[in-house]
């Protein structure tokens, strides 16, 4: 399994979103320069995410996005199934029940099983408050004498 691009990207937008909840609608100009990301790319995932109900959008000047919900109730899983379609391992899971005719047969089945289930247990339970959190105890920790 390979995150792409659109998915680190999304992922690096909500957490500044998160991270500048404060400041109301963000410029999408703003998210870049900070993240060092195109806008033009980040205009290509908005829409993934605006169909979601994950962002509030305000047009205009003062316009910008923001988090519909807290930071704590997104998870770096929903958010990778939204942007990558499929976080499983191997394309034989991406369909229940298992789509592949040598299913009934195939003696590696489990182990991708396991793998996928792991893989979606451990990014559903990493939210995007647990990341900034994560973040600000690096930085606290992170001092010179």
């Amino acid at each position: 399994m390979k995150i792409s691009t659109k998915g680190r990207y999304a992922l690096r937008m909500l957490l500044d979103l998160a991270e500048h909840k404060q400041d109301g609608y963000i410029a999408l100009k703003d998210i870049a320069k900070r993240q060092g990301v195109s806008k033009k790319y980040l205009e290509q995932i908005i829409p993934v995410l605006n169909r979601s109900d994950i962002l509030n959008a305000n047009r205009g000047y003062q316009g910008g996005y923001r988090l519909a919900k807290e930071p704590s109730q997104y998870t770096v899983g929903d958010i990778l199934r939204l942007t990558e379609g499929s976080i499983a391992p191997v394309a034989c899971l991406d369909h229940t029940p298992v789509g592949c005719e040598r299913a009934a047969e195939c003696v590696t089945l489990p182990l991708w099983k396991g793998l996928n289930k792991v893989i979606n247990e451990y990014l559903d339970s990493v939210t995007l408050q647990d990341l900034l959190d994560n973040q600000q105890e690096f930085y606290a920790n992170d001092y010179v004498i």
